[in-house]
């Protein structure tokens, strides 16, 4: 049966925003990231001058409120948006410079620091595919263990600047790398500046949001990788994972879909759910995990931590037609075997133990 997961289709009617940016787009099935865009610059940016204007006092009795909005409201579709886009810039190349916009000035108000997602996700964690030349591996981990998560987490949230620029300077990503420098500078200078002049309303809309940020962005990832079939831990169909049937793909842009988007990272978000469709044969050939209905990648990460095998076992598309018994013992066996050791904290990886195990095998 066909997913009812988003396809595009034309819109019924286009707004003065919407004419005004459609010749400048790639591709017309982007109108939605011009109209989002749009969206959060309209509602946020009055709230947070508002915020600005207030005492201390003041912005500690709204913060709970405007956390709880901003990021129910925009945080999952800021953050997919800001994904999809860059994997596909979707302005004319004459028009390129406008793609800024996404993560330089709406991104410090959800929690992003404008050049961090590129240099970690498409130049580092797309090459290596979650294998350990990974920064943000899953692979050492037990993926249960909410011990082995703090692991993780704190690791990419104190030193990620560390390893990941590292891993570009061996890599010879000189570019990437100089971008990514010169990005968190600027959120570090803006951050600085509004500080001066009110420095709780800067720590409720770009302090708070970009430390939460930090931790759903990591247990997503983690979520996404947590189930490998460690006979082929490199291959997309193996170490990933895709949501079917969820409200989530209609908010994020078919980002349950990540099998689909590990093997193929250009493929455009509203053609995701027909690929799946069209290869279902496959899915099953590869023993592929698929979860249908599940809320989303929080979900399954929560579930793991309180190890509800049964629960998610209740969601997975029984491609192979396995017992309730056998689907729970098959998500403990790809959860809990583990590969390479646990890295440190804070030891650096030498440069040798680092071109060894990537997968892109480049010295610089």
């Amino acid at each position: 049966m066909p997913t009812t997961d988003p396809r595009w289709s034309p819109p019924q009617q286009l707004t003065p925003i919407d004419r005004l940016f459609l010749p400048l787009l790639k591709d017309e099935r982007d109108l939605i990231f011009v109209r989002v865009s749009a969206l959060i610059s309209a509602v946020l940016f009055p709230i947070v001058t508002v915020v600005f204007l207030l005492e201390p006092f003041q912005v500690a009795l709204v913060a709970v409120p405007y956390i709880g909005f901003t990021f129910l409201m925009f945080g999952g579709r800021y953050g997919l948006m800001l994904h999809a886009t860059g994997h596909r810039p979707i302005f004319k190349r004459e028009y390129r410079w406008m793609q800024h916009y996404i993560p330089f000035v709406l991104g410090p108000l959800l929690g992003h620091t404008p050049t961090s997602f590129e240099a970690h996700h498409m130049m580092m964690h797309h090459v290596e595919n979650n294998m350990l030349g990974d920064q943000s591996t899953t692979l050492p981990y037990r993926r249960d263990h909410f011990p082995h998560f703090l692991h993780y987490w704190f690791r990419f949230f104190a030193l990620s600047y560390l390893h990941i620029g590292r891993y570009l300077w061996l890599r010879g990503k000189l570019k990437t790398f100089a971008r990514l420098m010169g990005g968190e500078l600027v959120w570090l200078a803006m951050v600085t500046v509004a500080w001066q002049l009110n420095w709780a309303a800067t720590t409720l809309v770009f302090i708070v949001p970009m430390l939460m940020m930090r931790w759903l962005m990591m247990a997503g990832n983690w979520a996404q990788h947590a189930f490998i079939d460690f006979q082929d831990p490199d291959s997309g169909w193996h170490n990933s994972t895709c949501l079917t049937n969820t409200r989530y793909n209609h908010k994020c842009y078919n980002d349950g879909y990540h099998i689909v988007h590990h093997l193929k990272p250009a493929l455009h978000w509203s053609e995701m759910a027909q690929w799946y469709d069209d290869r279902h044969d496959e899915f099953r050939e590869r023993d592929a995990l698929v979860f249908d209905g599940i809320a989303d990648n929080q979900m399954i990460w929560f579930l793991l931590m309180f190890k509800r095998y049964d629960k998610l076992a209740n969601h997975v598309v029984n491609l192979r037609e396995r017992s309730h018994e056998e689907l729970v013992e098959m998500l403990k066996e790809r959860v809990r075997t583990q590969q390479g050791p646990i890295p440190a904290l804070l030891r650096w990886e030498s440069r040798e133990h680092m071109v060894a195990n990537s997968r892109a095998n480049v010295a610089a």
